[in-house]
């Protein structure tokens, strides 16, 4: 070989190729990059959809501000009469003889007053198959009628638009056994009375 340089002796250099550390090197940090800033992302999104752990229970363990509801007694749009300010006509619609006479004893009894005690008219007669028949006029649907079927709870109550005063008939069916227990019809009278509450929002804050 004639140049400049000579090879001597039976040694010759090794042609390796360039390495590629440097490339590498720079492959690694991005693919690290890339997996952080994917995992970040997901952590956000995770925070997004479930709303925050921290802000939740911070939520969960403060003070109650939202409307709450208080109930407070509605008052009753009419006033109920007491059993001594009721007349009630007893009448026996069943062919067992005495039960008009002693159920108007009874309801004597308890406070109410007496009118007609007897049998019941022939439109009624053996037709009532129920406990009963509660009768008033239009004016006693809310007032006399409920206190008197407190009395009967299952007697049927009806009001008549063409009668004329204040007296309530109580027409005993077929179906009958006896008035309820005073203290049941005691405390249905109670209950009757006392204004059911309505709701009323009142603010916590």
């Amino acid at each position: 070989m004639g140049g400049k340089y000579r090879i001597k002796g039976n040694k010759y250099p090794r042609m390796r190729r360039p390495r590629r550390r440097g490339r590498l090197v720079v492959l690694v940090v991005a693919s690290a990059a890339v997996l952080g800033v994917g995992g970040w992302g997901t952590l956000q999104l995770i925070d997004v959809f479930t709303g925050g752990g921290r802000e939740a229970s911070a939520a969960g363990s403060g003070t109650d501000c939202a409307p709450g509801i208080k109930a407070s007694p509605s008052p009753r749009a009419k006033a109920l009469p007491e059993p001594r300010a009721i007349t009630v006509n007893v009448l026996n619609a069943t062919t067992r003889g005495g039960l008009a006479k002693k159920t108007a004893d009874e309801l004597k009894k308890r406070g109410f007053k007496i009118g007609d005690v007897g049998n019941a008219p022939q439109r009624y007669d053996k037709k009532v198959k129920g406990t009963g028949v509660l009768l008033g006029p239009a004016s006693a649907l809310d007032t006399s009628l409920p206190v008197l079927g407190t009395q009967l709870p299952g007697a049927e109550r009806r009001t008549e638009a063409a009668r004329k005063g204040t007296d309530l008939d109580l027409v005993i069916g077929d179906g009958f056994k006896e008035l309820a227990k005073k203290p049941d019809a005691d405390r249905a009278l109670t209950e009757l009375d006392t204004p059911e509450p309505a709701p009323s929002s009142k603010k916590g804050c």
